[in-house]
């Protein structure tokens, strides 16, 4: 077996990838083989890499507090490894992440100097998760984004002859108690000089100059790069945001503010209402008076239908860039119409925690997306998905039935398990992955979802658990007036934009007093206020997340709701209330049976970069 490149398993893992001189063109079909070549060779020697990964995080750590506490001291072998150190989860490894956040600088996870944290959407205990990493992995990611161009361009060539259009935005930082930046891992990186002084890519030949996505206020943001995506509509291939649910959001921002961005497009001026001078000065670099591409947007905008909107102003798009799996699939339906039915590519899987790897077949429908893991991005394994592996998960404990990267099962379930070079060890990432295929020795992964995870709009994430606490909070309202809820379920609705949350309750209303509207605006109010920042954030400064809403349902409906789920087959001795919804037929049910509708009257309490050290806004 031929041996992968040990460049690509230690420093600097980019620069074998790196685009060229610089200049432009000239290297793009070179650099494009070479990246072509290092994934099939990291998928053919999956298995060697893997231990190798294994081994250099071990020997570059083995004086670690935590590996000598598990008696890892200086061992490198991949067996002993696994037969010693147990799996985590995010509260076993808290209180060595709080050391670190309060200043501890003593090499407790990681040899490597912990560089900042970064703040995951998924929560625990109702709040952001904090990562700690390291400067080094920045150049892994930036390998990662390496790579899509090339595999793009086996799909879609041309690339390089024009632009993408992508809504990017960095989001609010905090500090911790120790003087460590805590911010999410985009936002890091579109901050990091990997992204700011990038060399020439095509892949990352953006209409938005990097001011408008640096700038933290979220309307001035949007807007300037709205204006410089549609002055540069013709230079236009391509176009996308992280999230399905982005994007959305963008094209949402321009059926209200096209009036606007049409008036500077023909004056070439900007809206007074941009105050951020280096987004103006980066803008006007661009922008000039264009009567003509404003009246056609005009036309265009003015029309009765957005159907299409998207291929008819920038009609040399040739696909739509967002992630679209999990549950980003409830936003199918909307981009087609928008798009005319462009393809949805997902190109590549990450977290917080890691970066894991990318879609070779990015033209695929959604529902046939699978991520194909690039061995030396972290030491991956696997953890079954049966029964006998839902145990309490507060504790560490060994699991025997891990299994490695080359040893997965086509069409079996698994959660994905990473040990990192920025410190984590056998942690749970919480992903549950199918196994859909192979590149070469390489397994591929359709995403299937996030573990636990009961609602979801944006980037927030609502596990029962958090939904139960803030049903109960909000139902307190109700005792003044002799009533108690009898039942209640959840539907994360997408036919709005921004999508927002729905609770269906069925109340027992013993008392006299009807319940004023008031009262139950002030229960979805308790309810938002209950749940964790990343989605008050989403309300109150992302503006990504729409004013929650109680339906109250006839008497009888979760009785009717269960005789529907009897009907499909479900056992009467194991059925229980679903606490979310999701297929359509039981949402039109719970539906036809509602007799009111509040919504929250005001946003709920968020403060930017605030830091109580349970909590990270």
């Amino acid at each position: 077996m031929p041996e992968a490149p040990k460049k690509y398993l230690s420093q600097n893992p980019k620069n074998e990838l790196e685009f060229g001189d610089g200049t432009g063109h000239n290297n793009i079909i070179t650099t494009n083989k070479k990246a072509l070549k290092y994934i099939e060779d990291v998928t053919s020697n999956a298995d060697e890499i893997q231990k190798r990964v294994l081994a250099e995080i071990l020997s570059r750590s083995a004086q670690v507090e935590y590996l000598q506490r598990h008696g890892l001291d200086g061992c490198t072998d991949r067996d002993t490894f696994k037969r010693v150190m147990p799996v985590f989860t995010y509260d076993d490894l808290k209180p060595d992440f709080d050391r670190i956040a309060n200043g501890d600088t003593s090499p407790i996870l990681c040899s490597k100097p912990i560089s900042e944290f970064l703040t995951s959407s998924g929560t625990s205990g109702g709040e952001r998760k904090l990562m700690p990493t390291i400067e080094e992995e920045l150049e892994r990611r930036s390998l990662l984004y390496s790579l899509l161009m090339p595999v793009m361009n086996q799909f879609a060539p041309g690339l390089d002859k024009g632009k993408g259009m992508y809504f990017l935005f960095v989001k609010s930082e905090a500090k911790t108690p120790g003087g460590l930046l805590a911010r999410p891992v985009l936002t890091s990186y579109y901050k990091s000089r990997h992204f700011k002084n990038r060399p020439y890519d095509p892949y990352t030949n953006y209409t938005s100059p990097n001011e408008t996505i640096l700038c933290p206020d979220s309307y001035q943001s949007m807007y300037s790069q709205l204006l410089c995506g549609l002055f540069q509509n013709d230079q236009v291939l391509r176009v996308g945001a992280v999230f399905a649910s982005g994007f959305i959001r963008a094209i949402k921002f321009l059926e209200k503010h096209w009036i606007p961005l049409c008036n500077d497009i023909r004056t070439g001026t900007i809206d007074h209402k941009i105050t951020d001078p280096s987004v103006r000065e980066a803008v006007m670099k661009i922008l000039r008076p264009n009567p003509k591409l404003a009246s056609f947007i005009e036309a265009e905008c003015a029309k009765g239908s957005w159907k299409g909107i998207i291929t008819r102003l920038w009609p040399n798009t040739k696909y739509v860039d967002v992630i679209v799996t999990g549950t980003m699939s409830q936003y199918i339906p909307i981009l087609d119409y928008y798009s005319n039915g462009l393809p949805l590519v997902c190109t590549m899987y990450a977290s917080s925690e890691c970066y894991f790897g990318l879609n070779l077949n990015p033209l695929c429908e959604p529902s046939q997306v699978s991520y194909t893991l690039i061995p030396t991005m972290a030491y991956f394994e696997f953890l079954p998905l049966n029964r006998k592996n839902e145990h309490n998960n507060s504790v560490p404990h060994p699991e025997p039935e891990l299994v490695d990267l080359v040893d997965v099962k086509l069409g079996e379930e698994y959660e994905l398990v990473v040990t990192t070079y920025a410190g984590l060890y056998r942690y749970r990432i919480g992903d549950i992955l199918r196994v859909a295929g192979f590149k070469n020795k390489a397994p591929q992964f359709n995403f299937v979802c996030r573990k636990n995870v009961a609602l979801s709009i944006d980037s927030d994430k609502t596990d029962e658990v958090e939904l139960q606490n803030a049903v109960k909070n909000a139902t307190n309202h109700l005792v003044q007036f002799g009533a108690s809820l009898t039942e209640y379920t959840s539907y994360a609705d997408t036919s709005t934009i921004p999508g927002h949350y729905v609770l269906y309750w069925e109340l027992n209303l013993s008392g006299q007093t009807p319940i004023p509207p008031s009262v139950y605006e002030d229960c979805c109010l308790a309810v938002e206020e209950s749940l964790n920042s990343v989605y008050r954030q989403g309300r109150v400064s992302d503006k990504s997340i729409g004013p929650l809403e109680i339906k109250i349902v006839e008497n009888g409906t979760f009785d009717k709701l269960m005789d529907f789920a009897l009907s499909q087959g479900a056992s009467i001795n194991q059925y229980k209330t679903p606490r979310c919804v999701k297929y359509a037929p039981i949402v039109d049910l719970l539906n036809s049976k509602v007799v009111s509708s509040y919504f929250s009257p005001k946003c709920p309490k968020w403060i930017p970069g605030h830091r109580n050290w349970s909590i990270l806004d």
